[in-house]
């Protein structure tokens, strides 16, 4: 009998954690479902904020998604992937981070009883992502062309859509006057690459948040600098700008080369050479006219002072992405060597100055010829509140970003949503079989953005529901969602509720992937945390001499 028993093959090692089946389904719906509770409060115009505490003790205050999530440690495996695409719609659209996540879980919640009635997740997988084409189609359908032509109107469009991308942020109550400055900022780029990251932002404690001013140009704060600094010029006009990647220090020369000597005549020979090759240096960047020298590397006293007495303004230490940002602005190119610099070498702008703003001094050039780049200087209290003031103007820039780039735009407060779902919910009853209750789940799964934005301001959130399906289901009110003011409904797209239709996209594409992965998974494999061999060893003998220490032995 023993011979016909099958033989026992261990495969994992020992300790190796193994969940599977429904009930493995089922966990990582409900750690998806728990993670979205976290950030659900934060969604809309009167969405909370979160106040998140590190093991650092660094205190972060935010209502930004991709924030809170990135902030919390969150261990469970599955629970992961709505962090994952939180961050993906905030590095792709920067907006619509909260309801990327909320939707996602959204869907598993509709769908949870019927996994537990036996339904095949592939089934399930199936009818999302039909239902995710569909919507996505649909939105395309219903979003509006940006018109170009008119500077004016176009530039109230992009207004509109910074608008009520800051409506939702802590900085809500100055929406008016932050919007054109996201605007001015986002315009003033290089209309082709639309680069963010040539739109500067620096923070300065002190002020009112009306003190934050936009600098047409390059800002960056005043760099580590020697004796002799206070006594260079402070402001130009029509100065030219040398960009430097050369350390102008007496030690760069001492610590490049090995020297013998056996007579101190040789060894002042050596010194002297060191302060001819430095003065070499210097004479030859004086020479090319520059009366602005900035380099990534140190510019030490001797530097300063003959630069001071010169009538040049010099910074050494410059970070490496302001240094960029200056030369977009004021043209030139970073010279590794100060041998051989031409004119065409270097930038100029119309205005330089040093200026003192709150406690910091700021070098800032202005009127620069290939002005592509700009720079927003933050005011405000407390250094949270400035942070997140960051964070919402990098969501309003993100989304006037896309915007110009996507061309089309649909309302918001929840009304594109609102009209997907009465599409879809049409839609499914004209097929038959199980597909026609996954898609009718996927529709009644994007009401939870009305329903939500309308629970966080405090309105009777069934009410409105009612009404606003009401209102979708007769033509021509395509655009009616919340509206905050009037604690009802409203069209949304008459009161320039507007975001950028890629918005709306990412996030039904984004969702249904995550919600989709989460389904295919039914086993979850935890290996256990094993030690390297000589860790295990040195773990054993220190057990051991504690061991020895505690019955009183001592080895010799």
């Amino acid at each position: 009998m023993n011979s016909l028993m099958q033989p026992q093959i261990i495969l994992l090692r020992e300790g190796t954690d193994t969940s599977q089946g429904k009930g493995q389904l089922l966990s990582n719906i409900n750690a998806c479902i728990a993670i979205a509770d976290t950030i659900r409060t934060t969604l809309g115009p009167r969405g909370m904020d979160k106040l998140i505490v590190d093991s650092r003790g660094k205190v972060t205050i935010s209502n930004d998604g991709a924030t809170i999530l990135k902030l919390l440690d969150i261990v469970h495996p599955a629970g992961k992937v709505l962090v994952d695409i939180a961050r993906s719609q905030d590095a792709e659209v920067g907006d619509g981070t909260t309801s990327v996540s909320l939707f996602a879980a959204e869907l598993l919640k509709e769908i949870k009883s019927y996994i537990e009635e036996g339904v095949s997740p592939q089934v399930i997988i199936k009818g999302f992502r039909k239902a995710s084409q569909l919507a996505i189609n649909k939105v395309k359908e219903l979003a509006v062309p940006i018109e170009k032509s008119n500077p004016d109107e176009f530039r109230e469009i992009l207004e509109k859509c910074a608008s009520t991308a800051l409506s939702s942020k802590l900085v809500h109550s100055q929406k008016d006057f932050f919007k054109k400055m996201v605007v001015d900022a986002v315009l003033s780029l290089d209309q082709e690459e639309l680069n963010e990251k040539m739109i500067g932002i620096k923070k300065i404690p002190g002020g009112a948040m009306q003190d934050s001013l936009l600098v047409e140009g390059v800002a960056f704060k005043k760099t580590f600098s020697y004796a002799g600094f206070e006594q260079q010029p402070k402001s130009f006009k029509n100065p030219k700008i040398l960009s430097l990647n050369v350390e102008l220090e007496l030690k760069a020369e001492r610590d490049n080369a090995e020297v013998r000597v056996e007579k101190v005549k040789e060894y002042q020979a050596i010194v002297d050479a060191e302060w001819k090759i430095i003065y070499d240096k210097l004479e030859k960047i004086v020479a090319t006219g520059a009366k602005i020298v900035l380099s990534r590397l140190p510019i030490g006293d001797l530097a300063t002072q003959y630069f001071a007495d010169r009538d040049i303004f010099c910074a050494g230490r410059v970070l490496n992405e302001d240094l960029s940002r200056v030369i977009k602005a004021v043209g030139g190119q970073v010279q590794s060597s100060v041998n051989d610099i031409k004119p065409e070498h270097l930038g100029s702008c119309e205005y330089f100055e040093e200026r003192q703003i709150g406690g910091e001094r700021f070098n800032i050039f202005q009127g620069c010829p290939n002005s592509k780049t700009c720079t927003l200087v933050l005011r405000g209290g407390a250094e949270q509140f400035i942070e997140e003031v960051e964070r919402s103007l990098h969501d309003a820039i993100m989304v006037v970003r896309r915007a110009i780039k996507s061309k089309t735009i649909v309302a918001g407060g929840g009304a594109t949503e609102m009209e997907v779902s009465r599409y879809l919910r049409e839609y499914s009853r004209t097929i038959e079989g199980k597909q026609q209750l996954i898609i009718a789940a996927f529709a009644k799964a994007l009401e939870v953005i009305p329903r939500q934005i309308a629970d966080n301001a405090g309105f009777d959130a069934t009410d409105i529901l009612n009404k606003l399906r009401q209102k979708h289901a007769t033509d021509g009110n395509q655009w009616f969602g919340v509206d905050i003011n009037s604690e009802s409904i409203s069209n949304n797209y008459d009161n320039f509720v507007w975001e950028p239709a890629l918005v709306k996209i990412n996030i039904l594409s984004a969702s249904t992937e995550a919600a989709n992965l989460i389904l295919s998974v039914d086993e979850t494999v935890r290996n256990p945390q094993s030690e390297k061999p000589d860790a295990a060893a040195n773990a054993r003998a220190r057990g051991a001499m504690m061991a020895a220490r505690g019955r009183g032995v001592t080895r010799r």
